[in-house]
Formats: C-alpha cells, sequence, structure tokens
C-alpha cells in the first residue's frame, strides 16, 4: 500500500508542486524547499521557466545563487508542463485574480488552473488556493471544476480520495522582517480531513498556523486584511489634501499622532495604491456584497479616495510649474521610482504608470529613474513608451524642469536631488528633513 499524504508530509517525502512562480509563489517554493521538501514549479510565462532554469532570478530578495543550488542539488524543478501536475502530492495554486475593465473580479487564471489540475488530478492530492478572492471561491468554483472532471473520470471525493483548502498568501515583498517562513498561515476548508492536512503542511514552514472553520472564512480572512488597509490609507491621502490647503505639514502631524501607544496605527499618504493586493481586493468584496443585494459604500468611498490621488499630483505639478511660468506641455518631467513601494523591485498596480499615462497625455517630455527597475517593464493596463532609468547626475537633474518622487526609496540621496533640480515634487514626505533647498520643493 503506497504511503498516505499525511505520512508523506511527516517524512518530507511529499512533492510540493506551485503554480504561478511570482512575488507569492517563487518565496513559497523557497520555504518549502529550506523545510526539506522538493518542489515542482510551475508556470505557462516560458521567460519565466527560462531564467529559474539558467539559475537566474527576476526577483530581488531571492537570489539566483539560490535558485542554482536547489537546480544542482535536484530539490526544484521549474517547468510549464502542466502534463506533470499529477507528480505533485501537493499543488498550491498562487496565480493571479485582477479585476476586469468593469472592476468585477477576473477569475480566468484561477479557472483555467484548476482545469488543469482537475484533468491530472489523482487519489491523494492536497490542492489550495493562495490567490485572493472573495469568500465562496473555493466551494463555488474551484470545487464545482475538479467535480466535472471526476463524474467523467473515476468519481474522486473531496475529503476522501482528494483534498481542497483555502490559505491566504500573506507575503510582503522586500520586507526583511516579515519573509514567508516568518508569518503565520490562516488555513480553511470544508472537511475535517482537507483541514488537518492543509494545517500539517504549513505547520513545516511557519511559526504558527491558524485553522479557520472554512474556505469561505479563510477567504474574507484576506479579504478584511487589504481592505483595512486600503481604508485608512484613504483616510490619510484625504486628510493630506486639507491639511496641506491648510498649510499643515500632514507628516508631522502622523509623527505626532503615532506617539499614543493604543488606539492609533500610523498609516502614510502616497500618490494612489499599489500592490498586487490593496488597490484590488476590497473591490472584490464590494463585488460580493452586490452579489447579496448590498452596497459597501464606506469601502466604494475609500477606492475612490486613492483612485483619485494620481490626479491630484498632477494637479499639484501643474501648480508647481505654473509658479515658475512653465506648463506640463513640453516640460522636462523625470518621475523617481515606479516600483510601488520603497526598496522592492515589484511594480505591480504602482500608481507611478499611472502618473506617467496622465503626464504622457499633457504632452510632458517623460523619464524616470528607478535604481530597482533599471527597464520599465510592460504592463497590461498601460501603454507607456520604452523608457529605461535614467541615471541622476548634476547635469541631467539641473536639466529637468520637475523631478516627481513617486516612490520614496532609500537609495536615494535626497539632499543631492534637491540641491541640483530646479523643481521637486514630493508625493512621499521624502525631503522633509533636506536642510538646504525648501524652497524648491512642492509637496503633493
Amino acid at each position: 500500500m503506497p504511503p498516505s499524504l499525511q505520512q508523506k508530509l511527516t517524512e518530507k517525502s511529499a512533492i510540493v508542486g506551485i503554480i504561478g512562480l511570482g512575488y507569492v509563489g517563487l518565496p513559497l517554493v523557497r520555504a518549502f524547499i529550506d523545510a526539506g521538501f522538493r518542489a515542482l514549479g510551475f508556470d505557462v510565462d516560458q521567460s519565466k521557466v527560462t531564467q529559474l532554469l539558467e539559475g537566474k532570478s527576476y526577483i530581488g530578495h531571492i537570489s539566483g545563487d539560490w535558485i542554482a543550488s536547489c537546480l544542482e542539488q535536484d530539490k526544484f524543478e521549474p517547468t510549464t508542463d502542466m502534463r506533470r501536475l499529477g507528480e505533485a502530492d501537493v499543488l498550491l495554486i498562487c496565480v493571479p485574480t485582477p479585476l476586469s475593465e468593469s472592476r468585477d473580479p477576473d477569475l480566468g487564471y484561477v479557472k483555467s488552473t484548476t482545469q488543469q489540475i482537475a484533468a491530472h488530478l489523482r487519489p491523494g492530492q492536497l490542492v489550495v488556493l493562495e490567490s485572493t478572492t472573495y469568500p465562496g471561491t473555493t466551494r463555488d468554483v474551484l470545487l464545482p471544476i475538479l467535480l466535472d472532471q471526476q463524474e467523467q473520470a473515476g468519481k474522486l471525493k473531496p475529503g476522501h480520495d482528494f483534498f481542497l483548502a483555502y490559505s491566504p498568501e500573506r507575503e510582503d515583498p522586500g520586507n526583511p522582517d516579515f519573509a514567508t517562513a516568518t508569518i503565520p498561515k490562516v488555513v480553511g476548508a470544508n472537511d475535517e480531513t482537507s483541514l488537518k492536512l492543509a494545517c500539517q503542511m504549513y505547520e513545516s514552514i511557519v511559526p504558527a498556523v491558524v485553522p479557520v472553520t472554512s474556505t469561505e472564512v479563510a477567504e474574507a480572512c484576506k479579504i478584511l486584511e487589504n481592505t483595512y488597509r486600503a481604508v485608512n490609507i484613504a483616510l490619510v491621502n484625504e486628510l493630506k489634501k486639507l491639511l496641506t490647503r491648510m498649510d499643515i505639514d500632514v507628516w508631522e502631524v502622523i509623527d505626532a499622532a503615532k506617539t499614543k501607544p493604543f488606539g492609533f496605527q500610523a498609516f502614510y499618504p502616497g500618490p494612489g495604491l499599489g500592490g498586487h493586493c490593496i488597490p484590488i481586493d476590497p473591490f472584490y468584496l464590494s463585488w460580493a456584497a452586490r452579489m447579496h443585494g448590498m452596497s459597501t459604500r464606506f469601502i466604494e468611498l475609500a477606492g475612490e479616495v486613492n483612485a483619485g490621488m494620481p490626479d491630484y499630483v498632477i494637479e499639484q505639478i501643474s501648480r508647481a510649474l505654473n509658479g515658475q511660468g512653465k506648463p506640463i506641455k513640453g516640460s522636462k518631467i523625470c518621475l523617481l521610482g515606479v516600483a510601488y513601494k520603497p526598496d522592492v523591485d515589484d511594480p505591480r498596480e504602482s500608481p507611478s504608470f499611472e502618473l506617467m499615462k496622465l503626464l504622457l497625455a499633457r504632452d510632458a517630455k517623460l523619464t524616470y529613474n528607478d535604481p530597482h527597475v533599471p527597464v520599465l517593464p510592460t504592463m497590461r493596463k498601460y501603454k507607456i513608451p520604452p523608457l529605461k532609468s535614467t541615471e541622476l547626475t548634476p547635469e541631467f537633474l539641473s536639466g529637468q524642469d520637475c523631478i516627481l518622487i513617486s516612490t520614496n526609496h532609500s537609495a536615494y540621496d535626497y539632499e543631492f536631488i534637491v540641491q541640483h533640480a530646479q523643481l521637486v515634487v514630493d508625493t512621499r514626505g521624502a525631503t522633509r528633513n533636506v536642510t538646504d533647498g525648501q524652497q524648491k520643493i512642492w509637496p503633493a
């Protein structure tokens, strides 16, 4: 009799298959390999798989040397061949869950991945969805696809022959304090055996596992976490507009407020929301509310405030340039930072791309610099001309009509930038402590 999945997980002989080798999937590969498992990595993007097979990394905080070492030791094998899904004992789904043009959930990647799994599902496999989604997805979308295939090919029963769970990813790219293997995992399943096996698996790689009573609870947990951030960021973004008009430094106000040891958590304003979750997840909840005959007015208002921040920044650039007798049209504007947050190479949903689009629509002469993103990546939603990061020399800075700080990377020498620039529009409060040249700085 072949060993059970429980035994394989205990012995760490289980093969872990991870579908989607991006900013969530690849760190999971590392966590499982470091815990003693062998990992199969699946991705439809041939260029990603090719880079990995060459021992190269496309994610800054995972080194190519580590990947090369895992390949050499046969601990990791990346592939585009979905026919090999049956080789894995565990399959973790880490694919994108974007929004449609109408801001409805787009589960196309989740559905197509589940169909591929269903075609190769075998007895004893555990399937876990990690992609962020609305409550009910695992039960109402994944399970029917898996069962429909089984009706034609053996009728495997969930919770008995195969196992299904949900565990939301909690990645914070580039944060050294919270690597994948240090963050507790919430795990939900709709049968006892699936929950037990999923918890056992994750206990191998994280310090704590938090079991909940259903996949819906786990799905709603993730939505709550990110909606909490979106709403509070909207609050400080709106506050920034008001306090700027009142000639009050919002950053100083936040610094003062966060000295309170209870009842307050600091959130910071910016040019808009970025990242793979916060700009998207609240709309999943709003959609789910509409499906249940409700509206989430508070959440939708926060979304409107955050979505309007790039337009506010453009208005501030226009006012700043007007003060020097210049229009945006024809002005040389260099945007600093296209990653969605400081000190990472992750551009997903970065407000910098919306700012670029708006500036190009106004005929600005646009350049950018980002020490973490040397070549501007192609983005699905934006048609930005090919650009490369421009070196910030004194001559270049002084030749620009405006330097726009969109992402406050710690690598930037803000004293140097302000010293040589004609005008700096700062959306992040990055130049607050610059000692000379404050007259050149326009907070936005």
